[in-house]
């Protein structure tokens, strides 16, 4: 997929694929020094990362502008749906909160955010952390976003601190996505919504509407 390929599937701004260009330039610049992404997926970026990522918000729509972006690693999902979301900008400004335990991966997502101008914070620290802390901005999560992080059991387990009866997460699983849903669902009592991934037909976004332990009675 080439930079104007996106641009018409995805009908965004040049301003955005301008974005994007200068987000893949840093990635290849600190590649060399850190593991952001597999080095074989460099040469792949738009079709790879981008459009991987960029795929949730039309799953998300329109009014979820606050994102919980966990392990964001190389800020894939979570910086390319700050890019995405920087074309909306109103009086109902789009932000997307990125949690990085990383200090120099933390480093780089700053960098990508000085760079392209986007509403977006980073936290570095263990997402443990973070939900023991409670910071306030965590009451308006609209939505979660993680990809590659951790098998669904657990990821779960990760995202429940955050998660409300407002709040959707939208989870990149591979191609053993059912066996993990399976093993989830033995733990979890969620609601979901598993749409095909438009870069591997075989994978899933999992869309969790739902989410409580099955020994706890879901919340009104």
């Amino acid at each position: 997929m080439s930079p104007q390929q996106f641009e018409r599937q995805f009908n965004v701004s040049r301003e955005t694929i301008t974005r994007l260009l200068a987000y893949q330039a840093l990635l290849g610049k600190w590649q060399q020094k850190i593991n952001l992404v597999g080095p074989a997926t460099l040469d792949d970026f738009w079709q790879r990362h981008v459009l991987d990522s960029a795929q949730i918000l039309d799953i998300a729509g329109p009014l979820r502008r606050i994102w919980l972006d966990l392990g964001s690693g190389g800020g894939f999902p979570g910086l390319v749906v700050a890019i995405m979301l920087a074309e909306a900008r109103n009086a109902n400004t789009p932000h997307v909160h990125l949690v990085e335990s990383d200090r120099r991966k933390s480093a780089f997502l700053q960098a990508v955010i000085r760079e392209t101008g986007v509403s977006a914070s980073v936290h570095n620290c263990r997402i443990e952390v973070l939900a023991e802390d409670n910071p306030p901005f965590l009451a308006d999560i609209q939505a979660i976003s993680a990809r590659a992080l951790a098998d669904l059991p657990a990821l779960l387990g990760l995202i429940a601190p955050f998660f409300n009866s407002s709040t959707i997460a939208l989870l990149h699983k591979g191609r053993d996505w059912q066996d993990e849903l399976t093993r989830a669902e033995k733990i979890w009592d969620i609601d979901t919504i598993t749409h095909v991934s438009r870069t591997d037909e075989l994978a899933r976004i999992v869309q969790i509407d739902r989410l409580a332990m099955r020994s706890e009675r879901p919340a009104h």
